[in-house]
């Protein structure tokens, strides 16, 4: 039986953005403590007209990857097969491979036909993009059909899966914590100072992306009656609109209850991001529509609890009426009421025992233990 020694991660890596990066990199910092591991990023990972910001960030190295090789032009079909033949130069036990859209299709395909004999397994972010397109389910199941194992982390995931690939093994596991964002370890005093903020009001955070699935309107719809309820409340919405600002800035003012919010428009650098889940008393993300959230695990890094909607993982991860509450989708009333409930019935210290207590499910190393037991397995 061949015994696990030597992997390779194909995946973005510090100074990549996202939460994608910053998951590869925590998965490989877990893993190099019992494996050798050689990380093989991007040299180009969007063409600009994709993505025309920025896509790294070079101001928090917590996520670097010592020894990390850029060698995947995602854009260059000449550059594939060279690149797959480096990965197998390697001389890997197994690869991993992050998924998470089909643009990365042909790139994977022709890369990975050059490891055969090796197991590949998909992490799966997402088995179906969020915004779908023509394609996208043909370019992913010609894709994932390359591996010989999936991990998943959502009950969505794993139906959308079974239709396209049912005999694809796969596991399903919680999404591990974002816990690399305490840089400084600052308290709650300070972090509100930096923003601002008094230590008496109430502080609701949205965090992230605003994207429609994100669901943000019914934060907006939801804003009048917290305000009616709740004494001194402030809502945080930080992130990048993405040229969408006018037109939540008209959601805010036509609910009257535009004073009650703080808007912080623009991507937030990693170095950036402590004060805001430091200072926070509840993180809500009322998405239409979800796989899972980096948000919710970078909140419970911070031991911050989370008011969340029921759709995709994020009941799997958000235990209602324990570390959070979970809301119906769509529906602005039900996601005041609990917000209210959360803060008239004072259960933001009680949640966050309850946070810290089920750290050691969404450990890194039970990510790991799953890959290596499968590894296990399949030699057996």
């Amino acid at each position: 039986m061949a015994e696990l020694k030597k992997i390779a991660v194909v995946g973005p890596v510090y100074p990549y953005k996202g939460g994608i990066s910053h998951y590869t990199g925590l998965l490989v910092k877990e893993l190099k403590k019992n494996y050798e591991v050689q990380v093989f990023s991007y040299s180009l990972q969007y063409p600009k007209f994709m993505f025309k910001k920025e896509q790294k960030d070079y101001g928090n190295r917590t996520f670097a990857v010592p020894g990390a090789e850029f060698v995947i032009n995602t854009a260059n079909p000449m550059n594939w097969g060279m690149a797959g033949q480096t990965i197998l130069s390697s001389q890997p036990d197994l690869v991993i491979v992050q998924w998470w859209h089909p643009y990365f299709a042909p790139c994977y395909q022709a890369m990975l036909s050059r490891l055969k004999g090796v197991p590949v397994y998909f992490v799966c972010h997402n088995v179906l993009p969020h915004e779908r397109f023509p394609l996208d389910k043909l370019l992913t199941k010609a894709t994932l059909k390359k591996g010989s194992f999936c991990i998943l982390h959502s009950k969505l995931d794993a139906a959308d899966l079974e239709k396209m690939l049912p005999h694809m093994p796969y596991v399903r596991t919680v999404l591990p914590t974002y816990n690399a964002f305490k840089l400084t370890g600052m308290g709650r005093a300070e972090a509100r100072s930096r923003l601002g903020i008094r230590e008496q009001t109430k502080m609701i955070l949205f965090f992230g992306l605003v994207r429609e699935y994100k669901g943000l309107r019914y934060l907006i719809e939801a804003a009048p009656q917290i305000k009616s309820a709740v004494e001194d409340v402030k809502i945080f919405v930080v992130g990048d609109f993405a040229g969408k600002r006018p037109e939540y800035d008209a959601m805010m003012q036509k609910s009257g209850a535009q004073d009650i919010f703080e808007v912080r428009d623009g991507y937030v650098p990693d170095a950036e991001i402590e004060p805001y889940f430091a200072a926070a008393d509840v993180c809500v993300c009322p998405y239409i529509s979800a796989t899972q959230s980096a948000i919710v695990q970078i909140a419970f890094g911070f031991g911050l609890p989370v008011i969340a909607t029921d759709v995709g993982g994020l009941p799997e991860v958000v235990t209602d009426g324990v570390t959070g509450s979970i809301v119906p989708p769509q529906n602005a009333s039900a996601l005041a009421a609990k917000i209210n409930a959360y803060f008239r019935d004072r259960k933001q210290e009680i949640y966050r025992k309850n946070v810290e207590a089920e750290q050691e499910r969404f450990s890194w190393h039970h990510t790991a233990d799953l890959i290596a037991e499968q590894f296990g397995k399949a030699q057996s």
